[in-house]
């Protein structure tokens, strides 16, 4: 869990740019005609002698003004690494992928890709995508923009070759798989351990998860896929 860093201090650390300027705001005119050493005066309030604010030594202020900083950066840095933005996205996939992106690198979201198509091979192949893990370990702006195309892999949650009848499945760090279980194939979330259930027989996957079901418009030119269906798993901390 982050440090919180508390409102007071948060707000000196982004309303002054340097340590002396903090100390100069709780130095009173009087203190000046008094002491005469504006030096000799902030010393004072360093020192928690004078000012009417918070006492603040400069090591927490310059931590609180580094860390202040790096949240800045982090935020700046977390709203460039979309990868759909700025892609004229058409494909009814890719649209879906795009408005799920920043709620899965967020964390709120964790959503679970199943595609069925075909290699490059022109072997049928199938598999569960964790979609937030993939884009951490893979730059989604090719297949945004279509120089790509996503399909599972045999290091995802759960890869099929139907020809080769190869068979893989794998945890990642947002769910755990439960192969062998009467109910067919599941997904535990590692978060907040609740079972996502991809039988599409069923009415619902589980507890705060949805069955989207994508389909392709057959004038559209752009990529197609025999069969996506998307679950999305809304995460809920306990309280």
């Amino acid at each position: 869990m982050e440090e919180e860093v508390p409102s007071g201090s948060d707000n000196i650390v982004t309303e002054f740019n340097t340590y002396e300027e903090f100390l100069n705001s709780q130095i009173t005119s009087l203190d000046l005609f008094y002491l005469e050493d504006e030096e000799l005066a902030r010393q004072l309030v360093e020192l928690g002698y004078r000012g009417s604010g918070e006492v603040l030594k400069r090591e927490e202020f310059e931590a609180r003004k580094a860390a202040a900083e790096a949240s800045r950066l982090s935020k700046r840095s977390q709203q460039k690494t979309l990868a759909h933005t700025g892609k004229d996205l058409r494909n009814p996939f890719l649209k879906a992928l795009a408005s799920k992106e920043e709620a899965n690198r967020s964390g709120k979201m964790t959503t679970i890709i199943f595609i069925r198509d075909k290699n490059a091979r022109g072997q049928e192949i199938s598999g569960y995508i964790d979609y937030a893990h993939r884009m951490k370990t893979e730059d989604f702006e090719p297949y945004f923009a279509g120089k790509k195309r996503l399909l599972p892999r045999p290091s995802d949650l759960s890869f099929y070759n139907w020809e080769t009848q190869t068979s893989t499945s794998n945890p990642t760090p947002n769910y755990q798989v439960i192969a062998e279980n009467a109910s067919g194939l599941l997904f535990k979330n590692k978060r907040d351990r609740k079972i996502i259930n991809v039988d599409p027989k069923i009415s619902s996957p589980g507890d705060n998860s949805t069955r989207t079901v994508i389909t392709f418009d057959e004038e559209d030119e752009s990529p197609k896929y025999t069969q996506v269906v998307i679950y999305d798993h809304i995460t809920r901390r306990k309280t």
